[in-house]
């Protein structure tokens, strides 16, 4: 039975190189049905700010795959990059990006066996977007890591492991520094890494990641990471086998899988049909895995290493000599589907299951300690440290110290001079331990502070299960 993909071919050279992999997969006589919708900057010029028709959210949810070139952001009209709300939408949350070395495309590391995936978790962190400019100077973002979101990425880390039949998984985070979020993740890592007692589970700090990327990437097997770090290895992981042009790339949910090139839409190319269509075939390529076609998808791949390893044909981007356009490669390809290499091992790739997560809801005690206060204010920190102090004096709370960019401040820790900022945190805890405090206690300790200083924003201070849900300033005791 045929099954249908939802196809957008893109903006820019989209077309083109999807036009090849449609052309190039219709040729192993797989049974896809495609289904073309429109999204980009076509449909923004047609006033749609979103860039995205309600037709082709229709249509991703009833195929639940998709096959799309790459989308601009136009500047000047429409609204948020079409990339990030279709990952945003149907929450694929796993992006991957395969970094294996291609025959014939030479770079520094051209020697040296790379066959690793990049595990991206693909919803939090960061890219939620949540900014805000708290003072005139001062922009603030919220890193929103949580329980459930790492463990169903780190789960589809493993998963994958195992459908490639791979042996190592390393689990690459800050959490030398940011303690609760990036800790959290490698926490979550460290205690689902139990049910895969067959794969070798590894930490890493990310920068050490990045460092031996460019040592010894051939060490790593799998490597999951939360969002924002995992955009800039997995670019970084593509420059080591040649760049954009051949990295392919997936976005998978429970509702929807996406595969796509990352690479952009490179209007200056329009049309001249000079563009390498590699990256998008080799998405084909994830996509035909993904729908359990394993013949299909082995056939192309081996068609493509034939091309570029027995027969050296590139097209312009990989060989500045070569006078093959993008249909005349296309055409190379798919003359060359059914044969062979004996150099490139292929996997026994096997169905890819998709995690299901345990109930994430923590129960344990919790405890008010106190709150965080942030304020806006000019004053030097004894002055507004004094202030404070006196606003607090009949509340339940006492200040306990401010910082400046994370730094205590007040009370000022002896020989230490800090260049400060108009943005500070003032620490407030309850005087008495025992007591319990409402939110009219904290509001009303606000409206105080409100009437001589300006605040923006607090959090409070909890104990959950009898451990500190907050971090400490630089030099708090």
């Amino acid at each position: 039975m045929a099954k249908t993909v939802t196809l957008i071919k893109g903006d820019g050279i989209g077309p083109e190189v999807i036009n090849a992999a449609q052309k190039i997969i219709d040729a192993t006589g797989v049974g896809i049905h495609w289904e073309v919708c429109e999204a980009g900057a076509e449909v923004f010029k047609k006033g749609l700010a979103t860039g995205l028709p309600q037709e082709t959210i229709d249509s991703i949810l009833r195929n639940k795959v998709a096959l799309k070139g790459p989308l601009e952001t136009p500047v000047g009209y429409g609204e948020k990059s079409v990339n990030v709300t279709l990952r945003a939408l149907f929450e694929t949350y796993a992006n991957t990006r395969p970094v294996r070395n291609l025959p014939g495309v030479h770079t520094p590391f051209s020697d040296r066996s790379l066959d690793f995936v990049v595990v991206r978790e693909n919803v939090e962190d960061l890219y939620a977007g949540i900014e805000y400019l708290q003072t005139p100077t001062v922009a603030e973002g919220l890193k929103l890591i949580s329980r459930k979101g790492s463990e169903k990425i780190i789960r589809f880390a493993f998963e994958l492991a195992r459908a490639e039949g791979r042996q190592k998984v390393h689990c690459a985070t800050k959490a030398n520094i940011l303690k609760l979020t990036e800790g959290l993740f490698k926490k979550v890592f460290e205690e689902v890494a139990s049910d895969y007692p067959e794969i070798d589970a590894q930490h890493i700090i990310i920068d050490n990641c990045a460092h031996q990327l460019v040592l010894r990437p051939e060490n790593f097997d799998v490597i999951v990471t939360t969002n924002l770090q995992g955009d800039i290895i997995s670019d970084l992981a593509s420059g080591l086998i040649g760049g954009l042009g051949i990295a392919p790339a997936a976005n998978i949910g429970d509702q929807a899988a996406i595969f796509e090139a990352v690479h952009g839409s490179a209007p200056k190319y329009t049309g001249k049909n000079i563009i390498n269509p590699t990256a998008v075939i080799l998405s084909a390529v994830l996509m035909l895995r993904y729908l359990n076609e394993f013949a299909a998808a082995h056939t192309i791949e081996q068609s493509l290493l034939y091309t570029f390893g027995v027969e050296k044909i590139f097209t312009q981007d990989l060989d500045k000599a070569s006078p093959l356009t993008t249909t005349a490669f296309t055409d190379h390809v798919i003359h060359n589907l059914g044969k062979e290499t004996n150099f490139w091992k292929p996997r026994a790739y096997k169905p890819l299951h998709l995690p299901q997560t345990k109930d994430s809801t923590k129960t344990g005690p919790r405890k008010n300690l106190g709150i965080d206060v942030f304020i806006e204010s000019s004053l030097n920190s004894e002055d507004l440290g004094k202030s404070l102090e006196q606003i607090a004096h009949p509340s339940p709370f006492y200040l306990k110290m401010m910082s400046n960019r994370s730094v205590q401040v007040y009370p000022a820790i002896p020989g230490i001079k800090t260049e400060v900022i108009d943005h500070w945190r003032a620490r407030f805890f309850i005087k008495d331990a025992l007591r319990s405090i409402g939110d009219h206690d904290i509001l009303e300790l606000l409206a105080n502070i409100g009437e001589t200083h300006a605040w923006m924003h607090i959090e409070k201070l909890y104990e959950f299960d009898h451990i500190l849900s907050f971090t400490k300033a630089q030099g708090e005791i």
